[in-house]
């Protein structure tokens, strides 16, 4: 009888422990997948909607993250072209009313 309460209770514990691991990989694996691992020289010639800037914590690499109409493109912010694009950007925010 005792040795079937020590099994309950070590099964019990192993559940917990497999539910926390579990969670928390789901959580990174989240993280990992909405974030820039890789930028591109491509120029967007979208309109843009919004700008995110990504500070680098890898896996994610340093990016400006444009939001187009047809997705989020993931930019080198040493580019001058995305440079430009972010000044153009910040400044038709200002002029918006």
């Amino acid at each position: 009888m005792e040795t079937r309460r020590t099994l309950m209770r070590s099964l019990a514990v192993a559940v917990v422990i497999a539910y926390v691991i579990w969670t928390t990989t789901a959580q990174e694996i989240k993280v990992k997948e909405s974030c820039c691992t890789q930028v591109s020289t491509a120029k967007v010639t979208d309109p843009i909607l919004n700008i995110t800037l990504q500070r680098k914590s890898l896996p994610c690499v340093r990016a400006v993250i444009f939001k187009t109409e047809r997705g989020d493109s993931c930019s080198d912010p040493k580019q001058k072209w995305v440079q430009e694009k972010v000044k153009q950007f910040l400044r038709d925010q200002k002029t918006k009313p």
